[in-house]
This record gives C-alpha cells, structure tokens and sequence, in this order.
C-alpha cells in the first residue's frame, strides 16, 4: 500500500457530528488522533495516551484536554482556541469515517475497532443514559442536518435490528467506518487495535501505544500509569477525569464509563439475529476486517498485507 494520506471525500453530518468542522483544523507536527466508531475504547484511549503524556499523574482531565472536533454541541471557535492554547503535545478524538476527516501525514492516529455486537451494547447504554441537557444539545444546537436523536425504547434487541437494518441508526454507519480504518493500516502514521487485545493485556498495549507514539516511558511511573488505566480506578475516578458528566449523563462518569465487558448480547441475542449480524458483517465487510473485527485475526496494524 503506497504511503499517501488519505484525502478527504465527504462531509458526514447528523445531531451528533458535523465532520466539516475540522475542514480548517491546524495540525501540529506531533498531534495525536484517536478515532472509534464509539463505544469501543475511545475515553479508554484517551485515559492511556494521557497517562503517557502527564507520566502517570493523578486526575488528568482527560475529556478537556482531548476534544470531539466534529462534535457539534459545542461552538466551534471556543474548541479551537483552547486547542491553539495548550502546550503540551496534543490528543484529539474523533469518531469519523476516514473519507470523511482532514488528515495530516505528520499526525499520529490511534484506531480501536471492537466486534459491533459489543459496541452496540455499550452504545445502547449510553444512548438511553442521556438526559434531557444532551438531546436539547444535539437536538437544538444550530445547524441540525437530519433528524434530531429520539430516545431510545426499552427493547434493546429492537434497537439492535434497528441499527443493523439501519446502517447505524440512530448514531452512524459502522461497518464503513471500521472498513476505512482497516484498509489504511498500512500507513505509518496509522495504528490499529483491538479491544479485546487491550483487555487482555492493557500493560502491552499501552507500551504498544507509547512506543507508536514516540513516548519514552518513566519507568518508575509505570505503575501508576497502568493502574490509572484499569476500569476501576477510571470509574472511580470518573468525575474528575471528565468533569460535568452529570448534567449529561444518568449516573454520571460511571454510567460513561461502564462495564467494559463483552458478550452481553449472547445470552439475549436469538441463534438467527447472531446469524443476521455477522451475514450482515460478512456482506459489508473485507475478510480479513471481518476476521480481526470479530477478535479472530492478529490487532498488529502493521502485519504483512
């Protein structure tokens, strides 16, 4: 695969995002991008690259340090003047599509990918834990392009064919977004990795991560940073490291930051709606995406292709 950046093709707008807001971003030389479809390890990313950026220290506010650019809520030029503000080597989250973001070839880009089944159930979650502050901010903020987020109902499999039938719905195209990062892996500035992977081992994976990030690790502060990576502590630690989730979220940062935990959906998903997700992952899908997207193929971005 030649090493070109990619270009950006379209724009993707719904409540949430609104991807023409990063059509003017000023990249930096070593800023840092982590991209998800959502639910699938973003604030667990971030909570690790700012781990390795502040080296272990206690309470990083992660959520202000590394914003949702095309996060339409809030005002575009207040996110870009803090961002021209900080001193620090920066962190940027983002939940686009590849065609769909400004890319700079001396960024680096996180991307976790996690089975769909598992991000849906977290996604569920989290969408039936927004409280009326969120939906006016997405449903109200102007510039609006499509319709506004509904509330969920109680039936989370009717949500699940919903979103699968749906390509996304209510929230935004999966598979797409998943075959776009998968099919520029190869790039340099690009890493891919699972969620399982770094369930299974979050002490590797986060060396993984500083080590394509050109972080060099405080080894006595090591510790402390893996501990302040674990769900636990996060979740303990969860109104602090993102202030303001109460007004935002039933339960607060530890309704944000959930469980973790994969497989919830097998012991409610029918034998026919496992078969219809993964014919559907299949048909959407490259084999070897689908493969690692389901946790059967190496999280390694850079393996021979």
């Amino acid at each position: 695969m030649p090493n070109t950046t990619p270009v950006k093709t379209c724009e993707f707008q719904n409540h949430h995002m609104d991807s023409t807001r990063w059509n003017d971003f000023e990249f930096r030389a070593d800023d840092i991008v982590i991209a998800t479809w959502a639910k699938s390890g973003t604030t667990w990313a971030q909570q690790i690259v700012g781990q390795l950026l502040y080296d272990g220290a206690e309470d990083v506010p992660i959520m202000t340090l590394c914003p949702w650019i095309e996060q339409r809520g809030v005002p575009l030029d207040k996110v870009l003047a803090q961002l021209a503000q900080q001193t620090h080597r920066r962190f940027l989250k983002t939940h686009l599509p590849v065609e769909s973001l400004v890319m700079s070839d001396a960024a680096r880009y996180v991307f976790i990918g996690r089975d769909g089944r598992d991000a849906l159930w977290s996604w569920y979650n989290h969408h039936s834990g927004y409280t009326d502050i969120i939906y006016d901010l997405f449903n109200n903020a102007p510039g609006l392009v499509g319709p506004p987020l509904e509330r969920p109902g109680d039936d989370i499999v009717a949500y699940f064919h919903a979103w699968l039938d749906g390509d996304g719905f209510p929230a935004w195209p999966f598979f797409s977004n998943i075959q776009s990062w998968w099919d520029i892996r190869a790039q340099p500035n690009v890493m891919l990795l699972h969620f399982n992977d770094m369930k299974a081992d979050l002490a590797g994976s986060m060396r993984r991560i500083a080590t394509f990030l050109d972080i060099a690790v405080d080894t006595e502060r090591w510790p402390a940073m893996v501990d302040h990576c674990t769900f636990d502590y996060m979740q303990a630690r969860a109104e602090t490291i993102m202030p303001n989730l109460s007004k935002g979220m039933l339960g607060g940062g530890k309704r944000f930051i959930y469980k973790g935990t994969n497989g919830r959906w097998r012991d409610i998903l029918s034998a026919a709606d496992i078969a219809k997700y993964e014919a559907i992952a299949a048909q959407s899908l490259s084999p070897e995406c689908a493969l690692w997207l389901a946790g059967d193929a190496p999280s390694d971005s850079k393996m021979q292709i």
